[in-house]
């Protein structure tokens, strides 16, 4: 596998923040789409029903440790707690559900910004088990790279996946043989794009400086400014309190339940809301909810993400993925903001991406270990297997930084939004 670079690139920001996304603790996000049941005969399709593939974010779970996969070895994955973020903890259990010991899943601590030693020794741990023969890590949240760099002093056999991760872009791409990531950057201009169609004359970015340090996060909102001048529609750039501050994840969630309606009476009910935290998600699509405001997204794209716990679909203690499938989370927050009048202004991604990640990256392995790909990087493989779970074609591109230099093995993902109403 790759080794680490002897020199890495220079002058890069060093950046320390909180994970994109999972930082401060998620309400319950996302989870994948149980199974049909076998010989279910679907009913016809209800007038103004959101509609997904029929494959789409399905992973098909046989009885535990069923599955074979080819070739010998174990693939190690590393997630955050349920409390940091449930869809990718989540997604690993479903595939230890699937292949039984060959998966070896394993936390990161809750506090990863001050326990960084101890994700050195968790790393450390699965290294010394020689049958591991790749790991995925998602996310890879800042202090992953020392921990990996421990890992490469005694390892340099193993497939390193990252997904998602928050160190800069270049050392990462030095670290890992793949790395898988929301395009944030075009996400940001594709945001603003969907939230006009939806009528938005406003766009307000709720972030804090830690993450603001991160630097697609900040290059991100640089590309919504301009969009949204582009568009000729006026653009806030709102400061929020850091959930891991003095007011903590309970103070952070309460800012938004008052500033949102703060800022719809400042500037109308066209106006569309974004933070770039999940912990703010469940406050914020409640918020716009009861203002009749527009939200384009969460920060993690994903039906589950937020929307099950702002609508009441479950509590926040609740795990969606238990109670409900994708096409019924669908359905049941279409008929909610169905019944709360404000269909056609709230959207997201059609499947959850944080998901897809630990499954197409843990298939992708396995594919590996039995020799199934064309080396480390076999973008025809990481594609299937990509599009394969979503049920539908992922546009992939390889991250370019400013100097225009092109990481092959960096692969930014995209998709086209669902909209509820449409």
């Amino acid at each position: 596998m790759k080794k680490v670079l002897s020199a890495l690139l220079t002058g890069a920001m060093a950046v320390s923040m909180l994970a994109g996304c999972g930082g401060g603790g998620s309400s319950a996000p996302a989870q994948s789409e149980a199974p049909a049941e076998q010989g279910k005969e679907e009913a016809p399709a209800e007038q103004g029903k959101e509609e997904v593939p029929a494959e789409q974010g399905k992973e098909e779970v046989p009885a535990e440790g069923e599955a074979q996969a080819e070739g010998t070895g174990k693939v190690a994955i590393v997630t955050n707690t349920v409390s940091q973020n449930e869809e990718e903890y989540r997604s690993a259990e479903t595939m230890s559900q699937k292949y039984g010991d060959r998966i070896v899943h394993v936390t990161w601590p809750d506090n990863f910004m001050t326990e960084q030693e101890q994700m050195i020794t968790t790393v450390s741990k699965l290294a010394a088990d020689p049958e591991i023969k790749a790991i995925i890590i998602n996310q890879a949240v800042p202090g992953t790279n020392a921990a990996i760099d421990k890992l490469l002093e005694s390892r340099d056999d193993m497939l390193i996946i990252y997904g998602t991760p928050q160190e800069n872009p270049e050392d990462v791409a030095a670290r890992a043989d793949i790395i898988l990531q929301p395009n944030e950057l075009d996400m940001g201009p594709a945001m603003v794009e969907q939230a006009v169609k939806m009528g938005a004359k406003t766009f307000v970015h709720y972030s804090f400086p830690r993450h603001m340090a991160q630097v697609l996060l900040s290059a991100r909102r640089e590309l919504i400014k301009e969009k949204c001048a582009e568009l000729n529609i006026e653009f806030v750039d709102a400061t929020a309190p850091d959930p891991t501050g003095d007011s903590g994840t309970t103070g952070a969630q309460q800012f938004i339940l008052e500033d949102v309606p703060k800022m719809v009476a400042q500037y109308g009910k066209d106006t569309a809301f974004f933070s770039t935290n999940c912990a703010m998600q469940v406050p914020l699509i409640k918020a716009a909810v009861e203002q009749g405001a527009i939200y384009p997204q969460p920060c993690c794209p994903s039906p589950y993400h937020g929307y099950p716990a702002a609508l009441g679909l479950v509590s926040e203690e609740d795990s969606a993925v238990e109670k409900m499938n994708i096409q019924d989370i669908v359905d049941q927050t279409t008929k909610s903001l169905e019944e709360a009048g404000v269909l056609g202004r709230f959207s997201t991604w059609p499947v959850p991406v944080s998901m897809m990640i630990t499954v197409a990256g843990t298939e992708y392995a396995f594919d590996w270990m039995a020799g199934k790909t064309n080396g480390d990087l076999d973008m025809e493989v990481l594609k299937a297997k990509m599009d394969e779970y979503a049920g539908l074609d992922c546009n992939m591109s390889p991250y370019t930084d400013d100097a225009g230099t092109s990481y092959d093995n960096y692969q930014l993902i995209m998709m086209d939004y669902l909209t509820y109403g449409e």
